[in-house]
C-alpha cells in the first residue's frame, strides 16, 4: 500500500486570547518557562485558547475527506496549519504532494495586478513553469467567467469575481492537493454547483481533495469520507454518511446558545469575525411582540431578528434565510428580496432586519438554520449554511392528540379535509368509524 499523501500526527494548535502577538522565546525564556512552579505556568496559560487538541488522520491519494464540525470547532486552523500558513503548536504534519489551497477569496493574489498578472503569480507560487501556466490560462478563464474584466486589478474585483477567479486558478493548475474552506459559500448558486463538479473531477483524476463545508449534502455527494472536529479535537473519521447523521445527533442534543441565560440566541459571531467585510454577528429568534421565544412550536409566530455589520455602503442588498433537514435540504428560504419588497441599503456600521414568519410550518424536530447577505445578481457577500439549530417541540395542532413529528413529515400544513362523495352513503358523518372483523388500522 502506498504511503498517505496526508499525514497528521498528534497536532495542536495554541492561541493567546487578547494577545496581540506571541513574541518568539529565546532558549534561555524556554528554560525559565519549564523550570517556572507550576502555578505559575497554570497562571501564565489562563489566558489561551487550544484550537486544536491532539488532531490526527492520514489521507490516502485521490481521497476526498470531507471536514465538518460546528463554528469555531477548528476547521480553518487545521487547513490553515495544513497550507502552512500558520505552525503548529505541537504534533507534525506531512505532505507529499504539491498543495493548492482556497481559504479565503483572493488568497494569494496581489491586488494592485490584474486577474491575468495573478494568474501567472499563483501558478508561479504553486511551482508551475510559464509554459504550464500559459497551456491552462484559456480554460481558468473561461471558468472564472471573466473574459472582460481580465486586464483589470483584481482590488476592482467584487467578492464574487475574486473567488470564481482564485478557485480557477486553484483547481486547474494541477496540485496533487487541494484544500478548500467555506469559502463557495460565496458566489452565486450556479457557480457552486460548477465547482462541486470540478472539484469532482479532481478527485476522480487521483488527485487528493480536503473539503470544509457546512453543505452536508455537497459532502455526501464529492466525499467518501469525513472527519467531524468537535472543540478541536476529530470526534469521528468514517463514510460521509455516518459522519454527518453522527453530527446532526450531536448538534441537536448541543443547540447553539452563547448560555443557559440566552436560549434564544441561535448564533452569535466572535468579536474577532466582524472587523471587516459584511457580516452577520447575531441571529435571534422572538415572539411576535418582540420578547425572546426560548421555546419553539409548530406553527407558532415567530420572529428572527438578524444583525449584521458592514465595512462599506452597498445599495440595494438584500438578507437571507435558510432552514434546511438534517441531511441538508432546503426546506424554507426566506429573503428579505425575493421581488423587490424591501431591498436593503447597507451602510457602513451595524443594522438589524427582523423576518416575521406568521405561522411555522415546521413539525416537531431538529433543523438547520442558515444566514446570508447578499446583492441582486445572486451574488453572496457573506453566507454559512450552518449558524445554528432550531428546535421546534411537538404541538397538537391538529387537535387529534397526536403531534406532526419530523419522522412523518418535516412539514405541518395547514388544511382541512372534508367529503364531496355524491352518494351519501359515502359520506363521512364524524362519528366513529366501523372497521370489518380482522381488519388492522395504521397511522
Amino acid at each position: 500500500m502506498s504511503k498517505p499523501i496526508i499525514e497528521v500526527q498528534g497536532l495542536r494548535k495554541r492561541y493567546r486570547i487578547g494577545a496581540s502577538k506571541e513574541r518568539y522565546l529565546s532558549l534561555r525564556d524556554e528554560i525559565v518557562k519549564k523550570l517556572s512552579p507550576a502555578w505559575r505556568r497554570a497562571r501564565a496559560g489562563q489566558g489561551e485558547f487550544w484550537a486544536l487538541k491532539d488532531v490526527s488522520f492520514a489521507v490516502q491519494p485521490g481521497e476526498a475527506l470531507g471536514i465538518i464540525g460546528r463554528n469555531g470547532a477548528g476547521k480553518s486552523t487545521l487547513l490553515k496549519i495544513l497550507s502552512k500558513i500558520t505552525p503548529p503548536t505541537e504534533g507534525r504534519v506531512v505532505m507529499r504532494g504539491r498543495v493548492a489551497s482556497l481559504l479565503e477569496v483572493g488568497t494569494g493574489f496581489h491586488p494592485e495586478l490584474t486577474g491575468r498578472e495573478n494568474i501567472y503569480l499563483n501558478g508561479a507560487i504553486l511551482g508551475m513553469t510559464r509554459r504550464e501556466i500559459a497551456r491552462k490560462f484559456d480554460e481558468i478563464v473561461a471558468f472564472a467567467e471573466i473574459e472582460e474584466f481580465l486586464d483589470t486589478p483584481v482590488k476592482r474585483y467584487s467578492s464574487g469575481m475574486y473567488v470564481r477567479l482564485a478557485f480557477a486558478v486553484a483547481a486547474h493548475l494541477d496540485p496533487e492537493i487541494l484544500l478548500v474552506d467555506e469559502v463557495l459559500a460565496v458566489g452565486d448558486a450556479a457557480f457552486q454547483k460548477k465547482c462541486l463538479g470540478k472539484m469532482g473531477d479532481v478527485a476522480k483524476g487521483g488527485r487528493t481533495v480536503l473539503f470544509v463545508s457546512h453543505n452536508m449534502g455537497a459532502i455526501q455527494h464529492l466525499c467518501a469520507n469525513a472527519v467531524i472536529l468537535e472543540g478541536g479535537a476529530a470526534v469521528f473519521r468514517g463514510p460521509s454518511a455516518e459522519a454527518v447523521g453522527l453530527y446532526h445527533r450531536r448538534t441537536a442534543l448541543q443547540p447553539s446558545v452563547l448560555s443557559p441565560r440566552q436560549p434564544h440566541v441561535l448564533y452569535e459571531a466572535p468579536e474577532a469575525e466582524c472587523q471587516s467585510g459584511f457580516q452577520v454577528t447575531k441571529l435571534e429568534v422572538l415572539d411576535e411582540w418582540g420578547a425572546p421565544k426560548a421555546t419553539v412550536g409548530t406553527w407558532d409566530t415567530v420572529v428572527f431578528r438578524l444583525h449584521y455589520r458592514c465595512n462599506r455602503s452597498m445599495w440595494c442588498g438584500s438578507a437571507v434565510l435558510e432552514i434546511a433537514s438534517p441531511d441538508g435540504a432546503r426546506l424554507v428560504l426566506l429573503s428579505t428580496q425575493p421581488d423587490g419588497t424591501l431591498p436593503l441599503s447597507f451602510g457602513v456600521g451595524d443594522g438589524c432586519v427582523e423576518c416575521v414568519v406568521e405561522s411555522l410550518p415546521l413539525a416537531a424536530g431538529h433543523y438547520v438554520v442558515g444566514a446570508g447577505l447578499a446583492v441582486p445578481n445572486a451574488e453572496w457577500l457573506w453566507r454559512r449554511e450552518d449558524v445554528g439549530t432550531l428546535t421546534v417541540v411537538p404541538r397538537d395542532v391538529y387537535g387529534s392528540g397526536l403531534a406532526p413529528a419530523a419522522h412523518r413529515s418535516l412539514i405541518a400544513v395547514r388544511h382541512l379535509w372534508r367529503s364531496t362523495a355524491v352518494n351519501p352513503a359515502h359520506a363521512w358523518a364524524g362519528g366513529p368509524v366501523e372497521v370489518p372483523p380482522g381488519s388492522t388500522v395504521s397511522e
